[in-house]
C-alpha cells in the first residue's frame, strides 16, 4: 500500500479572498509542464462555487490554461455532480440506487394518512406535513444517525420526558419511517442523503487503499457532516492531497477557541455531542465542529501562502475576529486599542425603510462602477431588497442578476400555471380568471390585441358581485359583451379542467392543467428559463404522482403547487452586468468583489429566525447529536465574516419593513458595540442622503379647491330625478357624471352595493307587479336570473326574503283599504325653463280618494326629513312634480303622499324587516316639508339649481356642502385629500 502523509489542511483569511487566494496558490503548485493543472480534481461546496473558481482561473491565468477537473460534492445528486469521480457505476453493486425524492414526498404523506388517519389531515396540508417529515429524516442521515438509533434506551427516555403532543408526534414520525424504510427495501433503494454518505464512505476507502495518481484538493468545503469529514480526512492525507478551509481563525487564542465548546467531541463517553453552553452561533463554530470529525486539532492548519488580487489590509482579520468574540471574552473591547477595534472600510448604513435602503445600494452600486474594473457585490437572505435593486438599477440602464434565483411562482411561467390552478380551485370566480385571460404569455403567438379586448370587454361586464360559480353563468355575461365567439374559445380550452370530479389522479389533474396552459399560451409557455424550469417541475410530479398512485382533490391543487414550486429557484442565465453580482448567503460564499454590501441586516433576515423541528422535540434532537436550531445562526455569522474580508464593505439595514419597524441584526449590534467611540467615523450616510434627494421634488404648489367652468352648451344637459340632490350638495359630482359623463367602476367579485341590491329589488318588485304570482318565488327566479353567487345569496337572501314577505303584506293591506298599485318602474319626463326633468318612478299608487301615493324603495336606510328640507333630497318631490303635470304615460292626479319604503330591519315589523316613513313636517315633527308645500318647495329649490348651474355659469364647487354625506365616487377625480384638509374657514364660508 502506498505511504501517506500526515494531513495537510490550510485555511485562507477572510481578507484575503477565498477565490482569487485559491487559484493564487494553486496555480503555482500544481501547473506543471503539459497537462500539469488538468491532472488536479478540485472538489468544491457547489456548482455556484465552480462558476466562481472558474472565473478566478480566468483572472488570474494571464493566458490559455485547461483548467482543472472541478465537482461539487455539496450537492446530493452525486452522479450527475461527481461522475465518475466516486466510479458510481463500479460502486454500483454496493450503493443501491437513490430513491426519487419526489416520489418519496407523496408515499410519505399516504403513511402519514395511514398512520393518523383523519388526523394527519388532507391536500396541501397532508403534503406539507409530508415534506417536513422528510426534510427531518434527511438531516438525521446527513449526521449520521441510522433509523436503529431513534430506538435507543436513551433517546426513548428522552421522549418520555417529553409532552403529549411531543410523545405523538415522535411516534408518527417512527412509524412513517418504518414503514417507507420496509419500502425502500422492497424497492432496493436508499434516501439520496444516505446514498451520498456511502459514496463518500466508498471513495475515502477505494482511496485510501489505492490513492490517486493525481492531485486531489478539496477548497472551501465547511459541511460539517460526518461521512463528509471522514472523506476530507482521507484527501488531507493523500500524497499530493489538501484540504483548504475559508475563514478559519488560526489567530484566536486557544482559550476562547475551547470556550466554543465541545462542537460534537464529549470530553466523557456519556456526555453529550452538544454541550449546553456550546457557542453554536459563533461563525467558527461550524469549523470547530467539522475539524473535530475529521480528527484534525486546530494546531495542525497552516495558513495558505498566497493572497487574492483584491485583498483587504491584514488588520481586517484581526478586528472580525475581535468582533465575533463569544460573550464571555467580548469584555475585554473595552480594554482594546482603537487599532485592534477599527473596521478600516467598512462603513454602517442605516435607512427608513426597504425602499430607501434598496435606492440607497443602487447609488452604491452606481457609484462604484464609475471606476473601471472595479467589481460590485450586494449579498442579502431578503430575495425582496434584491428584487428592488434590480429594479432601481434599471433606472440608469444597468442589468443586474440575482444569481440567488427567483421563485418558480413569481416567474410567468410559474405563475399562469397557478392562476390556472386557481381558476380550478374558485371554479371560473371572476379575479382569477380574468388575470389569467390577461396573462402576457396567453395567446402571444395569436391575435393577442383581438383577445385582450375581448377580455376587458367581459372584465367591464363582470364587475360588481361574483356570479355564479362555473363557466355556465359567463357564457351570458360574454354575450351581453359581445364576445360569444372569443368565449366560444376559452370555454373550449377551460372546460375540460373545470369538468373534473371530487378526487383525480394526480397525474392526470397535472395533464389536464399543463394541457390547458399549452392550449392558451402555446409552446411559447415552455420556451424560456422558468418554462423549462416548470416544464421539469411538471414532468418529475407528474411521473412521482404516477407511480406513487397519488390521488387528489382538484380544489386543493392550488395550495399544493403554490407549496411545492416555491420550493424551485429558477437563475438567470448570463448576461447580466459583468461587474455587478447580487447573491444570496450561500451563493456569494467563495465570492469575491472590491465592495462588497451586506443588505437585510435585520433581525428575522441576516440572521434568519431559528425554526425548530416541526416533528422531533429539541431534546430528542440533542440526545442524538443533532446541532439545534441556533446552528444557522452561526453559519449565517461566518456568512458575514467572510464578506467583512473583502477591500470595501457596507453593512445596510433599514429601520422597519413594510409592515412594522424592525430590530437590526445581532451582528450590526455587536459592529457598533465593538467600535465604540469610533462609530461616527464609520457612518455612510452620503447614499441615504442621495437616495432621498434622487426622487425628492420642489414642494408642488396647494391644489386649489376645484371649480370646473364648463360653457353654456355643455351645461346644457338633462337633470334626472337622481341627480339634483348631487347639483346641490356637490356640483362637482354631477359635472363629473352628466357633463363628463364618467362613471365610477365596481371591483371585480366585489361586496354587493347598495345599487346593486336596490336593482335587485326592482326587478323583483317590477316583475311581481307586471306578472302577479307569489313573490318570494318570483325573487328566487331573479337572483338567479342576475347570476349572482350562492354565497351572496345565502348571505342577503333571508334578510330579502324578509322584508319583500312585509311588503307583499303591507301592499295587500293597503290594497284592503282602498289603496291600489297604479304603476310600477314607469319612466317619464317634463320640461322646466327648457331643461328636461327626467326619472324612473319605483311605484305610484292610487289612494282611495284619486290622489297619488310616491313611493321609493331603499335597501337601507332613508334619507332623513332635514336633508330632505334642506335640498338635498328631493328625489320624492320630483317624481310628484313630474306625475302633476302628466310626466308618467297613464298617471294623473296630484301627488299627495311621499313615502320611503325601506327593507332595513325594523322592529314594528312581523317579519323583523321592513318599513316606511313619510319625510312631512307634521305633528310634533320639528324637520320635514308640510305636505300641501312638498312638491311646489322642490320646485323652487329645482329652479334655483337650474338658473345657478345649468342657464348660469355658477362654477361646479367640489364639495360645496362638505357636511352633507353621500356619493364619493369622484373624490380620487376632484383629488379631496389633496385640497380638504387644508381649507380655511374663509374658504368654505366663501364657497
Amino acid at each position: 500500500m502506498p505511504e501517506r502523509t500526515g494531513p495537510r489542511i490550510y485555511s485562507i483569511a477572510a481578507h484575503r479572498g477565498f477565490a482569487d487566494a485559491l487559484v493564487a496558490g494553486l496555480i503555482p503548485r500544481y501547473a506543471e509542464d503539459d497537462f500539469g493543472l488538468a491532472r488536479l480534481t478540485l472538489l468544491l461546496p457547489s456548482r455556484r462555487a465552480v462558476r466562481t473558481v472558474t472565473e478566478a482561473f480566468v483572472r488570474l491565468s494571464g493566458q490559455g490554461l485547461l483548467l482543472p477537473r472541478m465537482a461539487a460534492v455539496g450537492d446530493l445528486d452525486l452522479d450527475e455532480t461527481l461522475g465518475a469521480l466516486l466510479d458510481p457505476l463500479a460502486a454500483g453493486n454496493e450503493i443501491p440506487p437513490a430513491a426519487d425524492p419526489v416520489r418519496r414526498w407523496l408515499r410519505l404523506a399516504d403513511y402519514l394518512k395511514q398512520v393518523e388517519g383523519e388526523g394527519a389531515g388532507k391536500g396541501a396540508a397532508l403534503l406539507r406535513r409530508a415534506f417536513d417529515l422528510g426534510r427531518t429524516m434527511d438531516r438525521l442521515l446527513v449526521e449520521g444517525i441510522a433509523p436503529i438509533d431513534l430506538m435507543s434506551e436513551a433517546v426513548q427516555g428522552v421522549v418520555g420526558d417529553q409532552a403529549a403532543h411531543w410523545i405523538a408526534s415522535t411516534r408518527s414520525f417512527l412509524m412513517v419511517q418504518q414503514y417507507w424504510l420496509a419500502e425502500l427495501a422492497e424497492r432496493g433503494e436508499v434516501d439520496a442523503p444516505a446514498r451520498r454518505n456511502r459514496l463518500f464512505e466508498h471513495t475515502a476507502r477505494k482511496w485510501r487503499e489505492a490513492p490517486p495518481p493525481h492531485p486531489v484538493v478539496a477548497a472551501g468545503v465547511t459541511s460539517a457532516s460526518p461521512a463528509l469529514a471522514g472523506l476530507l480526512r482521507t484527501v488531507s492525507e493523500l500524497p499530493r492531497g489538501a484540504v483548504i478551509l475559508p475563514d478559519l481563525d488560526l489567530a484566536l487564542e486557544t482559550g476562547v477557541w475551547d470556550a466554543l465548546g465541545t462542537a460534537g467531541k464529549p470530553e466523557g463517553p456519556d456526555d453529550p455531542p452538544f454541550g449546553t453552553r456550546d457557542a453554536v452561533t459563533h461563525p467558527q463554530y461550524h469549523l470547530k465542529l467539522l475539524l473535530n470529525r475529521m480528527g484534525i486539532a486546530r494546531d495542525e492548519v497552516q495558513a495558505w501562502h498566497r493572497a487574492g488580487m483584491g485583498a483587504a489590509p491584514p488588520a481586517r482579520s484581526r478586528a472580525i475576529s475581535n468582533l465575533f468574540l463569544p460573550p464571555s471574552a467580548s469584555a475585554r473591547w473595552v480594554d482594546l486599542p482603537a487599532g485592534q477595534r477599527r473596521l478600516a472600510g467598512v462603513r454602517l448604513m442605516e435607512s427608513a425603510h426597504p425602499g430607501e435602503e434598496a435606492q440607497a445600494i443602487a447609488i452604491l452600486i452606481r457609484e462604484a462602477l464609475e471606476t473601471p474594473e472595479r467589481r460590485v457585490a450586494l449579498i442579502t437572505p431578503d430575495r425582496g431588497l434584491a428584487a428592488r435593486v434590480v429594479a432601481q438599477l434599471k433606472r440608469w440602464g444597468i442589468e443586474a442578476d440575482d444569481t440567488a434565483g427567483q421563485p418558480l411562482p413569481q416567474t410567468a411561467a410559474g405563475r399562469l400555471l397557478l392562476l390556472l390552478a386557481e381558476v380550478l380551485a374558485e371554479n371560473a370566480a371572476p379575479v382569477p380568471l380574468l388575470a389569467l385571460l390577461t396573462h402576457p404569455l396567453v395567446a402571444a403567438a395569436t391575435d393577442r390585441p383581438a383577445w385582450l379586448e375581448a377580455a376587458r370587454s367581459l372584465d367591464l361586464h363582470l364587475r360588481g358581485p361574483r356570479p355564479g360559480p362555473g363557466l355556465a353563468p359567463l357564457r351570458a355575461i360574454a354575450a351581453q359583451a359581445h364576445a360569444e365567439a372569443w368565449w366560444i374559445t376559452v370555454e373550449a380550452m377551460l372546460g375540460p379542467l373545470l369538468a373534473l370530479g371530487e378526487d383525480e389522479p394526480l397525474a392526470d389533474l397535472l395533464d389536464r392543467l399543463a394541457g390547458t396552459a399549452e392550449a392558451l399560451c402555446g409552446e411559447a409557455l415552455w420556451a424560456r428559463a422558468d418554462g423549462r424550469a416548470l416544464s421539469a417541475f411538471v414532468e418529475d410530479l407528474r411521473e412521482a404522482a404516477r407511480a406513487a398512485g397519488t390521488r387528489f382533490a382538484p380544489r386543493e391543487l392550488h395550495a399544493m403547487l403554490r407549496d411545492a414550486m416555491d420550493r424551485i429557484a429558477v437563475r438567470p442565465p448570463w448576461g447580466g452586468h459583468p461587474r455587478v453580482s447580487i447573491y444570496g448567503l450561500i451563493e456569494a460564499r467563495m465570492s469575491r468583489a472590491d465592495l462588497v454590501i451586506c443588505g437585510g441586516l435585520v433581525e428575522g433576515v441576516w440572521p434568519g429566525s431559528p425554526a425548530p423541528d416541526a416533528l422531533l422535540p429539541p431534546a430528542v434532537l440533542r440526545a442524538l447529536g443533532v446541532p439545534g436550531a441556533d446552528f444557522r445562526i452561526g453559519l449565517a455569522a461566518h456568512d458575514l465574516a467572510a464578506a467583512l474580508g473583502a477591500p470595501e464593505v457596507v453593512l445596510s439595514w433599514a429601520q422597519r419593513d413594510e409592515s412594522a419597524p424592525v430590530i437590526p441584526s445581532r451582528f450590526v449590534l455587536r459592529v457598533k458595540a465593538m467600535l465604540g467611540d469610533l462609530e461616527q467615523a464609520h457612518t455612510g450616510a452620503e447614499a441615504v442622503r442621495l437616495a432621498r434627494a434622487l426622487d425628492d421634488a420642489a414642494p408642488a404648489p396647494r391644489y386649489p379647491r376645484p371649480q370646473p367652468m364648463p360653457s353654456a352648451g355643455q351645461r346644457r344637459v338633462d337633470i334626472p330625478v337622481t341627480g339634483l340632490d348631487r347639483l346641490r350638495g356637490d356640483p362637482y359630482q354631477f359635472y363629473a357624471g352628466s357633463i363628463l359623463r364618467l362613471s365610477a367602476l365596481d371591483p371585480l367579485d366585489a361586496e354587493p352595493s347598495a345599487a346593486w341590491k336596490g336593482t335587485a329589488v326592482h326587478a323583483i318588485l317590477e316583475r311581481w307587479h307586471k306578472q302577479g304570482g307569489e313573490l318570494l318565488p318570483l325573487a328566487g327566479q331573479v337572483l338567479d336570473e342576475m347570476s349572482a353567487h350562492p354565497l351572496m345569496r345565502a348571505l342577503w337572501r333571508p334578510r330579502l326574503m324578509a322584508a319583500l314577505a312585509w311588503i307583499g303584506a303591507e301592499i295587500a293591506r293597503l290594497d284592503a283599504g282602498g289603496r291600489a298599485v297604479l304603476k310600477s318602474e314607469i319612466k317619464g319626463g317634463i320640461e322646466v325653463k327648457g331643461v328636461r326633468i327626467h326619472g324612473r318612478a319605483d311605484r305610484i299608487d292610487r289612494l282611495a280618494d284619486g290622489r297619488l301615493a310616491i313611493v321609493d324603495y331603499k335597501t337601507g336606510q332613508p334619507p332623513s326629513r332635514n336633508m330632505v328640507q334642506q335640498g338635498f333630497a328631493l328625489q320624492l318631490g320630483l317624481i310628484g312634480m313630474i306625475a302633476g303635470r302628466g310626466g308618467f304615460e297613464g298617471v294623473t292626479g296630484e301627488a299627495e303622499r311621499f313615502e320611503y319604503w325601506s327593507l332595513g330591519r325594523s322592529d314594528r315589523s312581523e317579519t323583523g324587516f321592513g318599513y316606511r316613513e313619510e319625510p312631512i313636517l307634521e305633528g310634533s315633527r320639528r324637520t320635514g316639508i308640510a305636505r300641501d308645500a312638498f312638491v311646489p318647495t322642490t320646485a323652487d329649490y329645482l329652479v334655483q339649481a337650474i338658473d345657478r348651474w345649468i342657464l348660469g355659469n355658477d362654477p361646479f364647487t367640489a364639495r360645496l356642502n362638505p357636511d352633507i354625506g353621500g356619493y364619493n365616487d369622484y373624490d380620487q377625480l376632484m383629488r379631496l385629500d389633496e385640497w380638504l384638509p387644508h381649507m380655511t374657514p374663509d374658504e368654505e364660508d366663501a364657497a
